[in-house]
C-alpha cells in the first residue's frame, strides 16, 4: 500500500468501530488517534480514546490505561480528566504483559458502550518478544478492524507480519511523518512525573488500611513496613480504579495516601515505588517483596 498522510489514516480510522495504534518510539501515534478523534467528530461520530501507553500517558495517570469519551471538541482540553481507567501498576508494560493486556481488552469494551468508534492509543513497545506478545493479545482480545502500524523505517514488520498471519488482522503500514519532532527521554520523564503529580495533587487524605482490602492478598507474617512507598490503585466496588494511592508505613501503622479515598473498596498492589516528594518512580518486584525471593 502507498504512503498515506496522518489525514487519511485519521479519516480511515475515524470510519471504523475499533481501531489500534502501534509503533515505536516517536513514530506519532498520538497525534494520529487525535486527529482521528477530531474526524469523527467533525462527521458527527462519538469516538473515545484508549490511552493504554502506560509510561506516556496522554488520558490520566501513568500506571493505567484511561479512557476518554468525546462529544465535542472542547473534551479535547480536558484529557488528563479520565471518564475511566484501569489500573496496571508499572510504567514499562513488558513488565506486567496480563495486567496490561487485560486491562486494555477491559477497557475497549467498556469504551464500545460510551461511543461509536474506539482508537486504542499502545506503548512504544512493540518490537521484540515483548513487544510481540502485548501486540498480539491485544489484538486478539480487542479484534481491531484496523490496525496501523506506524515505521521509521521496517522494523514493524516482524509483528505487522505476525498479526497477519496468525490473527487475519486487517494492518495498514505507514513511515512516520516527516515533520514530527522526537520527545527527549529527559522530556518524557518529566512528563511522567508531571503525570503522577497531578494525579496525587492535594486535596490528600491518609486511611488507614487492613492488610486483607489488597490484591494479591498479603501472605501472612508480611513485615508491611516492606511496602512503604508502594503505588497501588484505588479500586471502587465495579472493578473499576478510582485513581492512584502510595502506601506509608509509619508507627506500625499502614496507611494509603490519595486523593479518591471516598469509594474505595479495595486496593491493588503496583510494581513500583514512588516518592511523593520528587515523583520519581522506581521499580520493585512483588514478588521479591512478599516472599523475599
Amino acid at each position: 500500500m502507498g504512503e498515506l498522510t496522518n489525514e487519511q489514516l485519521a479519516r480511515d480510522i475515524a470510519a471504523t468501530n475499533v481501531a489500534m495504534l502501534i509503533g515505536g518510539l516517536d513514530t506519532g501515534k498520538t497525534t494520529v488517534a487525535m486527529e482521528a478523534v477530531r474526524v469523527a467528530l467533525s462527521e458527527g461520530r462519538k469516538p473515545v480514546l484508549v490511552d493504554a501507553d502506560v509510561g506516556n500517558s496522554t488520558v490520566g495517570p501513568p500506571a493505567c490505561v484511561g479512557m476518554k469519551v468525546f462529544s465535542s471538541e472542547a473534551d479535547l482540553e480536558t484529557l488528563g480528566q479520565p471518564d475511566a481507567l484501569q489500573f496496571v501498576g508499572a510504567v514499562t508494560p513488558s513488565r506486567l504483559v496480563l495486567q496490561h493486556v487485560v486491562a486494555t481488552a477491559v477497557m475497549v469494551d467498556r469504551a464500545k458502550a460510551r461511543g461509536d468508534v474506539v482508537i486504542i492509543d499502545t506503548s512504544a513497545v512493540a518490537s521484540g518478544v515483548a513487544g510481540e506478545t502485548l501486540k498480539y493479545h491485544k489484538t486478539e482480545l480487542c479484534r481491531p478492524e484496523m490496525i496501523v502500524a506506524l515505521q521509521q523505517g521496517e522494523e514493524m514488520e516482524p509483528v505487522v507480519g505476525m498479526l497477519r498471519r496468525f490473527l487475519g488482522a486487517n494492518v495498514v503500514t505507514s513511515p512516520t511523518a516527516s515533520q514530527l519532532n522526537p520527545i527527549s527521554p529527559d522530556a518524557r520523564a518529566r512528563k511522567r512525573h508531571d503525570g503522577f503529580r497531578a494525579a496525587l495533587a492535594e486535596p490528600l487524605e491518609r486511611w488507614k488500611v487492613r492488610p486483607t482490602v489488597f490484591a494479591p492478598t498479603l501472605p501472612a507474617g508480611l513485615n508491611l513496613g516492606r511496602l512503604d512507598g508502594v503505588v497501588v490503585g484505588v479500586q471502587d466496588a465495579g472493578g473499576g480504579c478510582l485513581g492512584l494511592g502510595v502506601l506509608t508505613y509509619d508507627e506500625d501503622t499502614l496507611r494509603v495516601t490519595t486523593n479518591v479515598g471516598e469509594g474505595m473498596t479495595g486496593l491493588r498492589l503496583g510494581s513500583m515505588r514512588l516518592d511523593l516528594e520528587t515523583f520519581e518512580s522506581t521499580v520493585v518486584n512483588l514478588r521479591e517483596v512478599m516472599f523475599g525471593i
